[in-house]
């Protein structure tokens, strides 16, 4: 029987990529997406279709406050959304997000007797994200083994970075060699209702450059 496994996915270009290479690698995947406040809700219904297209068991939506607390551009609709590259940590970093994701992707693991948990971070094409950091990863899966029953027990959890070192041309050359559909997706911190992207976001603008260095269409819908 294939293993369980916890794909964290948020709608985007690489928690779509990580969720078809744990599909690939033969688990039974188990997808988790949070509600947390952000601007659109147009990345869930993302996530619902990836989910489905890529033969997850289950898609299950958490809902989350992060946006009662405010602080990112993405959660708080009074700070503006920058459109160019700022220097140091930019203001749609969501303070503590993927800690809470990663601790309920943790909770869900140990009800189903799952080892593994996959999270699409990425250190090498990505925003000045704190918790993007591999350092991160390391500590957060070292926290996990001494927080948990399956831990003290003996069954160690895993946490996936497998995106972690790739550029994201090579996050999507290997996506769509597992057959991964991009149109499906929405990567834009600003999207509207239909999904479109805003094209000048940085997430818009990695997006772009990464189609365009590997050297494929871009099948993102514009606004």
């Amino acid at each position: 029987m294939s293993q369980d496994a916890i794909i964290l996915l948020s709608g985007g270009l690489d928690s779509a990529t990580v969720l078809a290479i744990a599909r690939k690698a033969g688990y039974a995947c188990h997808a988790l997406s949070l509600d947390y406040g952000q601007r659109h809700n147009a990345e869930l219904a993302a996530a619902a279709r990836v989910a489905h297209s890529l033969g997850a068991i289950e898609h299950r939506v958490i809902k989350l406050g992060l946006g009662d607390f405010g602080g990112s551009a993405l959660t708080d609709s009074s700070i503006a959304v920058p459109e160019a590259p700022a220097a140091g940590i930019p203001v749609t970093y969501v303070p503590a997000r993927n800690t809470v994701m990663l601790s309920l992707a943790l909770a869900w693991a140990e009800v189903l007797g799952a080892r593994d948990i996959f999270i699409g971070v990425n250190a090498v094409d990505y925003s000045g994200y704190p918790d993007c950091r591999p350092e991160f990863i390391a500590a957060f899966e070292q926290m996990a083994n001494l927080a948990t029953r399956a831990g003290i027990e003996g069954t160690r959890l895993r946490i996936h970075a497998p995106l972690q070192h790739w550029s994201k041309a090579q996050i999507i050359q290997h996506g769509m060699a597992l057959g991964v559909d991009y149109a499906q997706t929405v990567s834009c911190y600003q999207a509207d209702v239909e999904g479109r992207a805003c094209g000048v976001c940085d997430a818009c603008r990695l997006r772009a450059q990464g189609f365009a260095q590997a050297g494929v269409a871009d099948v993102t819908l514009y606004k």
